[in-house]
């Protein structure tokens, strides 16, 4: 094992190989949050084929996604331990695997269980890639390099609609899968060319009671979440799911207080900028995600445009955020990153709000203009945050801050799911005077007025997030007149 002194930066060699390197890992980490959003604008063509409730379809994105959260602080920890780049590079490996077995899926369960194996793959993958570039990027270069990773992560979770409407227009729902198995074939070999060995490991056990009722935690809550929606949360079932996620998370707290070599390094929340990124980024991807489980529906469903069409239109999400995001990173390392996310979260307060006053004969360049505002805003916003995150991080701590910022990410991703599917059928079963759990035929008002409460909801959640980087803002500017 080489000592923790050691570091990549030293190596000219793999030093003229790291933008290379960055790039392996930014496929990776497209492909691993785009799987966790793209079936989103499928599972109206999966409601009709598999003939099921969009209830039950929606367990092919939230199982992948509540996978990925159960798992991702333990490869954390084990990238920290066994090596980061050799744990993404056997996570690239079982990703391609459950890709290609998703596409062979004919059933629900099978294809539940094919999204959970490719989710363990995508973890693998997720809770290393940053810890990876922070070790291997100079200081100099970290913020750009870290907010490339940001920027293909937002737009991988954000692009899933649109590059999944085109796919399943022109292909079948089948391939929006199996496109991953070309590129992520291409991505491995050129991975185990160029990611050197690791250097960075730490002497410590793996905390398997830690790691058990961390799953246990995420399980729950979800399914408790999740089932609420068909059951009622008044359900005894609901209730006592909720109740065993709140002991169980009370318990992996007590846990990891008294072990000396814990799942999550509890000191790291003890830096309040670390901590107040970390919020913020779990608001962004929460208000994202009711923006992503939404807008398929009105984009088909309302505008009736096809899947191919509406993938066009929700591909202004991610074209704008691409063209900022870069920007945005490199801008940071000039003018720092609090600034720059406080505008991104201020512009998507306003486009969430336009996006709350759509209806049914909207004009499709209104749409557009809001999608796009909302991409500009995450560009903004993503890579200089990204980049406070992980610059306030010991070296044999990134592979634990890394699984953490992306375990945020994705349970953002779920509460944001299970929010506006709450408050879009709650809504609905409202004005329709039954209990409603999916569309009603002919009566567009109804889900019209559901999605007006979601994206108010949405919009109402950057907010709170765009007054703590504004307190943040002004705070570090008082800092930096007192050091002056």
């Amino acid at each position: 094992m080489s000592s923790i002194g050691a570091t990549y930066q030293e190596d000219a060699a793999i030093q003229k190989k790291r933008w290379t390197i960055l790039i392996v890992l930014n496929l990776f980490t497209f492909m691993s949050t785009l799987d966790g959003s793209i079936v989103n604008i499928a599972l109206p063509v999966l409601v009709k084929q598999l003939n099921l409730p969009v209830a039950q379809v929606e367990w092919v994105t939230t199982g992948y996604l509540m996978a990925i959260c159960s798992v991702i602080l333990f490869f954390g920890k084990l990238g920290d331990i066994a090596g980061k780049i050799r744990i993404f590079k056997m996570g690239t490996v079982v990703f391609i695997i459950g890709s290609l077995l998703c596409g062979l899926s004919t059933t629900l369960p099978f294809l539940i269980v094919s999204r959970v194996i490719q989710a363990v793959g995508a973890s693998m993958t997720m809770a290393n890639s940053q810890g990876i570039v922070t070790d291997i990027f100079p200081a100099t270069e970290r913020g750009k390099a870290l907010g490339l990773i940001g920027t293909f992560v937002s737009l991988g979770s954000i692009a899933g609609p649109s590059l999944g409407g085109i796919i399943v227009s022109t292909l079948g729902w089948e391939y929006i899968f199996w496109v991953n198995v070309p590129i992520g074939l291409i991505a491995i070999v050129l991975g185990w060319k160029v990611l050197p060995k690791d250097l960075v490991r730490v002497k410590s056990g793996i905390d398997i009671p830690g790691s058990m009722l961390f799953a246990v935690f995420i399980i729950t809550l979800f399914a408790g979440l999740l089932l609420g929606q068909q059951l009622g949360y008044g359900d005894p079932r609901i209730i006592s799911a909720i109740i065993a996620a709140a002991a169980a998370f009370i318990a992996f707290l007590i846990v990891e207080m008294r072990r000396s070599q814990p799942l999550l390094q509890l000191s790291l929340f003890k830096n309040p900028l670390f901590s107040l990124s970390i919020l913020c980024a779990f608001l962004v991807f929460v208000a994202n995600f009711c923006f992503n489980i939404i807008a398929p529906f009105y984009a088909q469903n309302m505008l009736n445009l096809s899947p191919f069409y509406a993938g066009f239109l929700l591909m202004l999400f991610p074209i704008s955020m691409v063209i900022v995001a870069p920007l945005s990173g490199a801008l940071s390392d000039k003018i720092g990153s609090e600034s720059l996310t406080f505008s991104g979260l201020m512009v998507m307060v306003v486009a969430q709000f336009g996006l709350a006053r759509l209806h049914e004969g909207s004009s499709v360049i209104l749409v557009g203009l809001w999608i796009a505002m909302l991409g500009i805003g995450s560009g903004l916003f993503q890579s200089p945050n990204n980049s406070l995150i992980m610059s306030k991080v010991p070296r044999t701590q990134l592979g634990s801050a890394g699984s953490v910022n992306s375990l945020v990410r994705n349970v953002g991703m779920v509460v944001g799911i299970t929010i506006a599917t709450s408050i879009l059928f709650n809504v609905m079963s409202r004005e329709a005077g039954h209990r409603v759990t999916d569309l009603v035929p002919g009566r567009p008002d109804i889900f019209l007025a559901g999605m007006h409460v979601v994206f108010m909801t949405s919009s109402a959640i950057c907010l709170v997030s765009a007054l703590l980087t504004g307190w943040r803002l002004i705070h570090s500017r008082k800092v930096r007149k007192a050091g002056a």
